[in-house]
């Protein structure tokens, strides 16, 4: 077929359509497990925990639109979704009283209101600038955000924060959004539609063109566009959906802390947990938000150390998968998808079995030093995986050491022959590709 001839209709567009297939199918598949993840994990704790997650969603995307899309390191995200929640619980307190005419499920879009408009105050400032001057700017009105909380306790409530009440009003068709399962339902439709949106930001030219600054301002400033007007567009958009967000739990606590919605930790969080999950794949960011919450609501009741194996998977994910947790998927699968994929059942299997040993080991000392040095008066035993550890029996600590230097050649010599299967794998690849593009 020369270059002159039309391409067939099956050409053009058979390829087009499995793909707009498999993009329904995955929608499909997010709504359908909104809607039945609290009817397959019932418990109250486990209700919590989903509603906290479908606003953390919202959250750490809107902060992918400025990290991953954007290129824009920020430690001031915090900013948009805590002063979105402050402006929902008074918007819920005016409503309460009569005073505002908004329904329940309006209140979140006061708080992406909120979120936009404090964002077009502040990123005008931010934007101006780009690399770590933006993230410095960033982290300065943050702190400032921060501070004047405890300055102007009529509005922020001073040390106690804002509380509220969000059954108010006229039952919406019946729902007075009273029960948990009622406020995860909005909770969930709003996470759905703001994913949604934000996905679909992507493919805009904005969103398009962000990308590119991300890349190559200088080339973007070469062919006309103005960068700075770009990222400012972009942060304006952010900032409403991290106000959603904001607006979400809002409702959901009923209460606001500044001490706990504004501070710079907060910021840290998202940035963190946005890394892991993966900021240059759109889905990352959602499982940085499930792993979030996990950390902050078990992990944190599990140990008192949760910080440090926090800032320890960290350092792991920064040194060998910077691209996070998505990322690994991916790359599995491609292998999958070259059918390449059989024998790293069992290498997979070795490394998470060894690497559980290692793990647990260097668990159990941790733990023993942090009952030491924390809850001695408590006595020397503490319970740690089902078992009994007393800090006072040698034995203890030779078993637990013994178990992490047996651990650690384990693991060594399992990820020694990862790598060399996995290389070899790429290689394979490779030589497929070309030979596909060859024919």
């Amino acid at each position: 077929m020369n270059a002159a001839s039309p391409t067939p209709a099956s050409l053009r567009y058979g390829r087009l359509k499995p793909w707009n297939i498999a993009r329904l199918l995955i929608w499909s598949l997010f709504a359908v497990a909104l809607i039945a993840a609290p009817h397959v994990f019932r418990s109250s704790l486990a209700l919590t925990m989903l509603s906290q997650i479908g606003y953390m969603i919202i959250i750490c995307l809107s902060y992918n639109i400025l990290l991953g899309q954007g290129g824009m390191l920020s430690f001031g995200h915090a900013v948009y979704t805590g002063l979105g929640s402050f402006v929902a619980v008074h918007a819920m307190n005016l409503a309460t009283n009569g005073s505002l005419p908004v329904p329940l499920v309006l209140i979140p879009l006061v708080g992406g209101l909120a979120g936009l408009f404090f964002a077009f105050l502040f990123g005008y400032v931010s934007t101006k600038k780009s690399g770590t001057t933006f993230a410095m700017i960033t982290l300065g009105l943050g702190e400032l955000v921060a501070s004047m909380a405890l300055m102007f306790p009529s509005f922020f409530g001073g040390e106690g924060g804002v509380t509220t009440n969000r059954v108010y009003g006229t039952p919406f068709f019946g729902v007075t959004f009273g029960p948990q399962l009622q406020v995860y339902y909005l909770i969930a439709a709003y996470c759905f539609v703001c994913t949604a949106l934000m996905y679909a930001f992507t493919g805009t030219p904005l969103g398009r063109m962000l990308n590119a600054v991300r890349d190559n301002p200088e080339r973007v400033e070469f062919i006309g566009y103005n960068t700075q007007r770009v990222r400012y567009f972009a942060f304006i958009i952010a900032g409403f959906f991290a106000g959603v967000g904001g607006g979400l739990a809002a409702v959901n606590f009923e209460i606001v802390n500044a001490v706990d919605s504004l501070n710079g930790v907060r910021s840290g969080s998202y940035l963190l947990f946005t890394f892991l999950g993966g900021a240059t794949f759109f889905f990352g960011p959602i499982i940085g938000a499930v792993l979030l919450v996990f950390a902050s609501v078990m992990l944190s009741e599990l140990s008192k150390a949760w910080l440090l194996y926090l800032g320890l998977v960290f350092l792991f994910m920064v040194m060998f998968a910077p691209g996070g947790v998505a990322s690994l998927v991916m790359m599995n699968l491609r292998v999958a998808k070259f059918d390449r994929f059989k024998p790293f059942w069992w290498l997979y299997l070795g490394l998470l079995s060894s690497g559980a040993v290692f793990a647990g080991s260097a668990a159990a000392l941790v733990e023993m030093i942090y009952h030491m040095q924390l809850d001695a008066a408590q006595g020397p035993q503490l319970p740690f995986l089902g078992f009994t550890l007393d800090t006072s029996n040698p034995v203890c600590w030779l078993a637990s050491a013994a178990l992490l230097i047996v651990g650690g050649a384990l693991l060594e010599i399992a990820r020694r022959r990862f790598v060399r299967t996995w290389g070899y794998a790429q290689e394979l690849i490779e030589a497929e590709i070309k030979r596909r593009e060859a024919a």
